[in-house]
């Protein structure tokens, strides 16, 4: 994907990307939704590939392989991302679930983008055709508004990110509706990891689960999340590297960035409580939401599990040297693990990186 990238700012003076990603950092973190498309112009599509698309990757990447830890057997015959734009969700669902060919029987999953911006699809397309995975060469990119009224066609994964705070609220509840009827497997939902983005997700999340969805990532529960919405919000970072053509764009020097982001990865339960796909899939026992606080011969995991009333909700866990494995496993643990249950009641520190 950095390969592909390079060749796009080519020819485009850099005041004009500068300006570009200027007016898309406004886009993207402000609070105004927009009832027109972001990207407007290839010169838009240029910068922001170069801006957010090595982030939004790193982002769903992050998301995705969280819900597959949690549902190994997950392997969607087809892939439908809505507001895709230049296709960096489905560039990441290839680099965690392949092409397909597992449960999907030996075919390559049929991969779909959809976006109201024709430039940014444009853009996509031409990336992906340079692309190693199969599901990307052969994606199909479609424009249309998204929204209320916008009708989704079925697919095993529907991924919805860094969109629903692009739009109104009853559009962003009517394409929330609308995934969450599309999927026949799993619906992800990805937003900035600010505390406007938290409440989208928290509201995104709501009503996936009155569809009937049942939450496997970050929750490890479908309840009521813990965390006061004026006092904290549900947020995970993901490292992304940095490139040369990247830090001239957005004018930084550190050879990496953190990402805030924060999402929702759902399920549809089948008759024996797993995925119609038969994927299967349970929540962990808990999730670590804060980076671990690494002290000498201890280790601080700041915690949020199940409704159990006794050891559910949010909380810190302390993990020390005399727990043998399970200290070497917490010193191992990053912000947004998974944080497992030992056979023995304590905490084994297995979780899914």
């Amino acid at each position: 994907m950095r390969a592909a990238l390079a060749g796009l700012l080519d020819g485009l003076p850099p005041r004009q990307a500068a300006g570009a990603v200027e007016r898309l950092i406004g886009s993207y973190r402000g609070k105004v939704p927009t009832h027109a498309p972001v990207l407007r112009d290839r010169a838009d599509v240029a910068a922001y590939a170069a801006y957010r698309m090595p982030a939004t990757f790193g982002a769903v990447r992050a998301a995705l392989a969280a819900l597959a830890d949690r549902a190994p057997g997950l392997d969607p015959d087809s892939h439908l991302d809505v507001g895709g734009g230049t296709g960096a969700a489905v560039w990441a669902a290839a680099a965690v679930l392949g092409d397909g060919g597992g449960t999907s029987g030996g075919r390559v999953r049929e991969t779909t983008v959809v976006d109201w911006a024709e430039p940014a699809l444009a853009v996509g397309r031409e990336l992906a055709a340079a692309a190693g995975p199969a599901a990307l060469r052969g994606a199909r990119w479609r424009r249309e508004r998204i929204g209320a009224g916008t009708r989704l066609p079925e697919a095993g994964l529907v991924t919805v990110s860094y969109v629903l705070n692009e739009l109104a609220e009853d559009d962003r509840r009517a394409l929330v509706d609308a995934a969450a009827t599309a999927a026949r497997e799993a619906v992800v939902v990805v937003e900035p990891g600010t505390p406007d983005g938290y409440r989208r997700i928290i509201e995104a999340r709501g009503r996936l689960i009155d569809a009937g969805l049942r939450v496997l990532a970050p929750c490890p529960h479908s309840a009521g999340c813990p965390m006061e919405p004026a006092a904290d919000w549900c947020h995970f970072a993901a490292r992304i590297s940095r490139s040369s053509l990247h830090r001239q764009v957005k004018g930084g020097s550190l050879a990496y960035e953190d990402e805030k982001f924060s999402y929702v990865a759902a399920v549809r339960p089948g008759e024996d409580g797993g995925t119609d796909s038969g994927a299967g899939g349970v929540p962990a026992g808990a999730r670590i939401v804060r980076k671990p606080q690494i002290r000498k011969g201890q280790v601080l995991l700041e915690l949020c599990a199940g409704p159990d009333p006794e050891r559910g909700g949010l909380r810190r866990e302390t993990v020390t040297k005399r727990q043998g494995a399970g200290y070497r496993a917490a010193r191992d643990a990053d912000w947004g693990d998974a944080w497992g249950e030992a056979r023995d009641g304590g905490r084994d520190g297995t979780g899914e990186r």
